[in-house]
């Protein structure tokens, strides 16, 4: 330890390097673990409240969105497997007169206390009630339980009275009491069974059944006998499977920001990688006595890399610190999906995962052992007494890079994107982006070489005495231009990515929003229809010239698997009004066409062409896709088949929602009315397309904001990378610039060399960021979103904001070039030169 106070010493003087790196560290450890601890907590909360419903129950019995016959429950209740059946029907509702929604749960208040105790209600003491009413309270028509979440969310206590939508009908109810067994940040609502489905129109139906097998019993041995006497399209799924599922949906997106946060640790990395190359310049001197007094090479690598671990360690342990902190932010504005839309409604608990929190501060150390090794290698190879005997900055002057291992690196990014996603995630393509930045870097000096022989030395002498330094020393332009060339990758992958994705969706809308105004019964999840009374109705509004329903329903193709969306609307034989990806495939006569997602294609294998089964309506249907279109809405698949089809097949004649044209020259806002008016309960919402894709892409906007901040970030760590870079090489380059003054070039003419250079240099980072950066872009498009989002977008490049982009750098580059040198400026020329007198 009698060498610590020489080699941590120099990260004291070397303060703006040393800090720089270290605030990259810690953005990248407080992003990645800011991302990891809200998910975590949104995980949490989302399987303690499955925990709630599930109670005791070994397995659930699950099926399409619409439900499924309750003479099943009566079927399995009488087998000798099942202890104890719990049937439950879930519908979601709405209070009237505001967007409050609610999950409502039909129990049957005989059986929950055998297998789901914490749903169990407890009636309230309410005044005037008599004991007897309030004994059978739960059993009344008109009573509901409110958690105690719920009960503060719609501002109402034991004994209000609560107006919410059935359907599209007004239902008055009575709050009776609570549930005291839910989670206290829950909004849930229990009702017994037989007026839920007496009120909502769900006469003998249910969503799901809550089994508690017989003591024993092993539950894949009661799957095998109770899975064989289920409907097509239900399935026996054990409680942890919704977890598991509700997890893999969002991990893709959680990864994602996991990924970007990453490249910041990585340009973190590259900017410990600068600053120990540049201190290895400024000390080689130092470096060489030590090696001269018998300090070995493998002992001068060690200290070397301790240098950058201890940049590294501290970097992560306050990146971990910030990152609990931007946690807790996030969970407060964004909430705990980061506002893509997986855990809407909950309210979770941050907690410190300790073995989460040691890996993110391993990677920080590992970021700054790797920034460190290269520049350690190199300073542990040179001889000492050429070491003693070079200039300050010839050490890098001639350093080419390694090209060869940088072509091999950015070569094996093709092959691993070819490679299929791994547990759901590309693996591959997240390899490929490594290679691809890590190749870059090592290309780098190559870059600068060949940039120099283009640059003619010719003008002014700045401008010449730049142009010559940049041919002579490509090396030490590398090193300033590593920071610039991350941040500006990161920045271009991720602007073409969402300008390609967002121009993507931008069009979808208009593709499958080409009606007038569209109309649906009821918000949110509240399960509101639309009767054929009621279609009728509404067909005949005046002004209306051509209405189409659409039907949503969900399938359940696989045990395991989350359900699948099926929309039913009209759909022409060739499919023209999707917004398909490819041709439309023919299907034979007879046959029932269906055209599936991509995210179908992809998880299931379907193709144009193929004859596949679908379970509607508790039977098997056979059915032949015809083609596949674009979704980006639903990323567990979802399917389309003409609503004539679906009536034909399920019998079902409702719908949801409904596309209307109107007859030319009709005031809109007075159709609008007119058909909200013709709902008579005011459960319908009208809308128009406009307004549909504002808030489409208002939520697209939510889901990337983190991005947006990643890469402002990234932009002031290659700004702030180019300064620390030009301020330490203008401090080992006194005497040059003393050199020059007593050859008569003035201070300003020294501030223009630096300013050139430090656009030269960055020119180099950014040429290299918009080339890398655009490689990244396609991997991410083509592999990255395909596999983990199944989504295909259209390039769209914005070209003029990268360019004004790379302008503005190279502009700000310079004058951080100057403002960094501008002491090496203000030295007298006599003392700068003194040294070789």
């Amino acid at each position: 330890m009698r060498l610590a106070p020489v080699f941590f010493g120099s990260l004291t003087r070397r303060r703006a390097a040393t800090l720089l790196s270290f605030a990259a560290i810690a953005l990248g450890v407080a992003l990645g673990m800011a991302v990891q601890a809200v998910n975590q907590a949104a995980l949490t909360e989302f399987g303690r409240g499955l925990r709630t419903l599930a109670g005791a129950a070994d397995l659930q019995v699950v099926g399409p969105r619409g439900g499924f016959d309750e003479a099943l429950y009566t079927q399995l209740a009488a087998r000798p497997e099942v202890a104890q059946a719990s049937p439950v029907l879930e519908v979601w509702t709405e209070r009237i007169g505001s967007t409050d929604t609610l999950r409502l749960l039909g129990l049957d208040l005989f059986v929950i206390g055998a297998v789901t105790p914490a749903l169990w209600p407890r009636p309230a003491e309410i005044e005037g009630q008599s004991g007897h009413e309030a004994r059978f309270a739960a059993l009344a028509e008109d009573s509901l339980f409110l958690s105690a979440a719920a009960q503060t969310a719609l501002a109402v206590k034991p004994g209000d009275r609560l107006s919410v939508y059935a359907g599209s009908q007004p239902l008055e109810l009575r709050v009776a009491g609570d549930i005291p067994g839910a989670a206290e940040d829950r909004r849930l609502a229990v009702m017994d069974i037989a007026a839920v489905q007496k009120h909502f129109a769900r006469i003998g139906r249910l969503t799901r059944i809550d089994l508690r097998l017989v003591e024993g019993l092993d539950v894949q041995a009661a799957r095998a006998v109770l899975e064989p006497r289920l409907p097509a399209g239900v399935w026996l799924e054990v409680p942890q499977a919704a977890e598991g599922q509700a997890s893999n949906l969002s991990r893709a997106y959680r990864v994602n920001l996991t990924l970007l946060a990453a490249m910041a640790l990585v340009t973190g990395a590259f900017l410990v990688f600068s600053a120990q190359a540049l201190s290895v310049v400024r000390r080689h001197t130092e470096l060489a006595f030590l090696r001269a007094i018998g300090v070995g090479r493998r002992q001068l690598l060690a200290w070397l890399l301790a240098e950058g671990a201890i940049v590294g360690l501290l970097g992560a342990v306050v990146g971990v610190m910030l990152g609990h902190g931007l946690a807790f932010g996030l969970l407060r504005l964004l909430g705990g999906d980061l506002g893509a839309g997986f855990f809407a409604g909950l309210s979770p608990t941050l907690r410190i995962d300790p073995w989460a929190t040691g890996v993110y501060v391993l990677l920080g150390v590992g970021a700054g052992v790797a920034g460190a090794w290269l520049p350690a290698r190199e300073a542990a190879r040179i001889a000492p007494a050429q070491a003693l005997k070079a200039t300050d900055d010839s050490v890098l002057s001639q350093r080419r890079g390694y090209p060869r291992l940088g072509l091999i690196l950015m070569a094996a990014g093709l092959p691993l994107c070819a490679l299929p996603p791994i547990q759901g995630l590309p693996i591959g393509g997240y390899l490929a982006i490594f290679g691809l930045l890590a190749g870059s870097i090592l290309w780098l000096p190559m870059l600068a070489s060949g940039l120099a022989r283009v640059v003619p030395l010719r003008g002014p002498v700045p401008v010449r005495l730049a142009a010559a330094r940049l041919r002579a020393a490509p090396g030490m332009s590398a090193v300033a231009a590593t920071g610039v060339l991350a941040s500006v990758a990161l920045v271009v992958a991720m602007a073409i990515m969402v300008n390609s994705l967002r121009g993507s969706v931008d069009v979808w809308l208009g593709q499958i929003l080409p009606a007038d105004l569209y109309l649906r019964a009821g918000r949110a999840q509240s399960g509101g229809v639309l009767n054929e009374a009621l279609q009728a109705r509404l067909a005949d509004v005046p002004g209306v010239a051509r209405i189409e329903f659409t039907r949503h329903e969900s399938l359940r193709l696989a045990s395991g698997q989350p359900p699948v969306a099926l929309l039913a609307r009209p759909v022409s034989p060739d499919g023209r009004e999707l917004p398909l990806v490819g041709s439309a495939h023919a299907v034979a006569e007879g046959e029932t066409a269906i055209w599936i997602s991509e995210a179908l294609h992809d998880l299931q294998g379907w193709r144009p062409g193929d004859r596949v089964r679908l379970p509607l309506a508790g039977s098997e249907v056979p059915v032949q896709v015809a083609g596949i279109w674009r979704d980006y809405a639903r990323q567990t698949g979802s399917l389309m088949l003409d609503l004539a089809d679906y009536r034909r097949l399920s019998g079902d004649h409702s719908a949801q929602d409904a596309a209307i044209w109107l007859a030319p020259g009709v005031d809109t806002l007075s159709v609008a009315e007119a058909l909200k008016a013709a709902g008579g309960s005011g459960a319908l919402e009208v809308t128009v397309p406009g307004e549909i894709r504002a808030i489409s892409l208002r939520i697209f906007d939510r889901a990337f904001a983190v991005t947006y901040v990643l890469e402002a970030a990234a932009v002031i760590i290659g700004l702030a990378g180019v300064a620390a870079s030009f301020a330490a090489l203008a401090a080992a380059r006194r005497r040059e610039f003393g050199l020059l003054r007593h050859l008569g070039l003035t201070r300003g003419q020294i501030g223009v060399l630096l300013a050139l250079e430090g656009s030269l240099a960055a020119g180099v980072g950014i040429l290299g960021g918009l080339t890398v950066g655009g490689a990244i872009a396609w991997i991410l498009i083509e592999v990255v979103n395909r596999q983990s989002f199944h989504w295909s977008m259209d390039l769209s490049v914005p070209w003029l904001s990268l360019l004004v982009f790379a302008g503005t750098l190279a502009t700000l580059a310079s004058l951080a070039a100057v403002l960094a040198g501008r002491q090496a400026m203000r030295e007298d020329a006599v003392l700068a030169v003194r040294e070789d007198w």
